[in-house]
C-alpha cells in the first residue's frame, strides 16, 4: 500500500517522519520536496505543500501526478496536522475536542466556500455549483480512528482561523458534529477525488476554536500525538489493505505520455 501525506508546513511533516525510522528526501516539480518514510509496513511519503487549501490542492495534484507518470500510483491521501478543536457542547459533541486529542474526519468540508447574503451564508452547492464536502470511506475512518484512539467527526476546512466566540458558534451551528478546524483538508480532498484516489483527514488538537489566546495554545503536545498517531496507523492500514491488486496489462490508453493513465480506474 502507497499512502501520500499532506501537511501544511514542516513541523507537521517532520512530526509526522518521526514515526518512521528516518525519511529520505526527494524532489518534487515546482520545488516540493517529499519525503519517504522507512522501516514502515506501509510505503508512506510526506510532503509539506503549504498552507489554506489552495496551497495544499496544487502540492497534492504535483505529487499524485508524479506518481502517476512514474507508474507507483497512491492507494491512499491523508490530510494531516495540527489544528483547532471546538468545545464539548459545539456542533452537537458533548465531548468536543480537548486539547492534544485526535480527530479523524467522517467528512471533510468547506466551510466558507459560498456567498454571503441577507438571510445568511450560502454554501456553493445551494448556488447552483460545486461540492463542499467529502465523506471518506467509514469503515476506513473507524479503522483509523481505533488505531490512533481518535475522535471521527467532522473536520471544517477555513482559509480564515477562527478568532470569535460568535463565529465558532456559528460554524458550530452551520456543521452539526463538527469537531475540529484546519485550513487544508478540503483542498487535498478535492486534488485526490480528481485522481480517484480515497482521502483521510487526521488532526491533532492544539487550540480551541474561538478566541484566539495565543498562551493558550499547546503545539508542541499536538505535534507529538501526531507522531504517535502515525505510529499506529501504518500497521492499521497495512491490515485493512488485503493482497495487493494484479496490474492492470500495458496498453496504448496506459502509456507515460497519454493523459488518461493520469486518472486511476475505480
Amino acid at each position: 500500500m502507497r499512502v501520500l501525506v499532506v501537511t501544511a508546513v514542516a513541523a507537521e511533516r517532520d512530526a509526522v517522519c518521526a514515526a518512521a525510522d528516518h525519511c529520505d528526501g526527494t524532489a518534487l516539480p515546482g520545488g516540493l520536496e517529499l519525503r519517504r518514510a522507512a522501516g514502515l509496513p506501509v510505503a508512506l511519503d510526506v510532503l509539506a505543500a503549504g498552507v489554506g487549501p489552495a496551497a495544499a490542492a496544487a502540492g497534492t495534484a504535483t505529487a499524485l501526478t508524479a506518481a502517476a507518470l512514474a507508474e507507483e500510483p497512491y492507494d491512499l491521501v491523508f490530510s494531516a496536522g495540527i489544528g483547532g478543536g471546538f468545545a464539548p457542547g459545539h456542533g452537537g459533541s458533548p465531548s468536543g475536542a480537548p486539547l492534544g486529542s485526535v480527530v479523524v474526519a467522517d467528512a471533510i468540508v468547506a466551510a466558507d466556500l459560498g456567498a454571503e447574503t441577507p438571510d445568511g451564508f450560502v454554501p456553493v452547492t445551494e448556488l447552483g455549483f460545486g461540492t463542499v464536502a467529502h465523506r471518506p470511506d467509514p469503515a476506513l475512518v473507524q479503522a483509523v480512528a481505533a488505531a490512533a484512539g481518535a475522535a471521527s467527526g467532522t473536520v471544517v476546512t477555513v482559509s480564515t482561523v477562527t478568532g470569535s466566540a460568535a463565529r465558532a458558534a456559528e460554524l458550530a451551528e452551520r456543521h452539526p458534529g463538527v469537531l475540529a478546524e484546519a485550513m487544508e483538508g478540503f483542498g487535498v480532498a478535492e486534488a485526490a477525488a480528481a485522481h480517484g484516489v480515497p482521502v483521510l483527514e487526521i488532526r491533532t488538537v492544539s487550540n480551541a476554536v474561538g478566541p484566539r489566546d495565543r498562551a493558550a495554545w499547546r503545539i508542541g503536545a499536538a505535534l507529538a500525538a501526531l507522531t504517535g498517531a502515525f505510529r499506529t496507523l501504518p500497521g492499521a492500514l497495512a491490515a485493512t489493505a488485503g493482497p495487493a491488486p494484479e496490474p492492470p496489462p500495458r496498453s496504448a490508453s496506459r502509456t507515460r505520455g497519454d493523459p488518461t493513465s493520469l486518472r486511476r480506474t475505480p
